[in-house]
């Protein structure tokens, strides 16, 4: 089954912008919200990872702003909008895994802040966007990308357990050493001068410290509008 075999519980056009912080549960979040509803998904960080995998492909030096900026128009990026199986492929090619492996996720960050990729990457996310019908996760959705987005969420939670998450999803251990690394993307998202990670106006935030995924799910859902699990008319 696929997403367009769900029947739609939202309004028509409905766009949601899920935008926070790393290992904040926003990916999961986002798919869950989207299945619910019907909808489709755009991971936009899946985007910026792919660009990265391209430019390490080529062999750029990820640090040259320059050299970034001169070729960030030459990869084909294409995103699948189904939350239950979300695909990413540039020039074609299925890279899904790729762009999670260390390697892209150490230089993603440097490449992110790049105003030209920012700028190729916005024109591609507008058009996704613009049929609305959609829950859009990243950081800069209700700030930038999409600020007319129907529901706006800033999805956060305590750096510990934002480590936690992240160190399980990864299969690894050393907690610490995560932490550490989440804390540095924070730092270089929110001091970067083109669209920084912030939390946008009229954006309700949630913290999903202290709750289970399917929690905040049923959040965003009832921010949207939409009814509850078995939820009867007149209930």
């Amino acid at each position: 089954m696929s997403s367009a075999d769900i029947p739609s519980l939202a309004r028509p056009g409905l766009v949601i912008a899920i935008d926070g912080t790393s290992g904040s549960g926003k990916s999961s979040t986002s798919r869950g919200v989207a299945e619910r509803l019907g909808l489709r998904y755009l991971d936009t960080g899946a985007m910026f990872r792919a660009m990265t995998w391209w430019l390490l492909c080529e062999g750029v030096d990820v640090r040259d702003v320059a050299a970034v900026a001169a070729l960030v128009g030459r990869p084909a990026i294409e995103s699948g909008t189904d939350p239950l199986a979300p695909t990413i492929t540039v020039d074609g090619v299925d890279v899904s895994v790729a762009i999670r492996g260390e390697d892209v996720t150490a230089a993603v960050s440097p490449v992110s802040a790049v105003p030209e990729v920012r700028a190729r990457l916005l024109d591609l996310q507008r058009d996704v966007i613009g049929a609305g019908d959609i829950v859009v996760e990243g950081r800069d959705i209700g700030s930038v990308v999409w600020p007319q987005a129907d529901v706006k969420v800033y999805l956060s939670a305590d750096p510990d357990a934002r480590a936690q998450r992240r160190t399980a999803e990864q299969g690894g251990t050393d907690v610490a050493s995560t932490q550490q690394s989440l804390l540095e993307r924070d730092r270089i998202d929110s001091g970067r001068a083109t669209a920084p990670l912030t939390m946008a106006e009229g954006a309700v935030h949630v913290d999903s410290t202290h709750q289970s995924l399917a929690e905040v799910i049923d959040r965003i859902v009832a921010l949207a509008g939409a009814p509850a699990p078995g939820a009867r008319e007149g209930t």
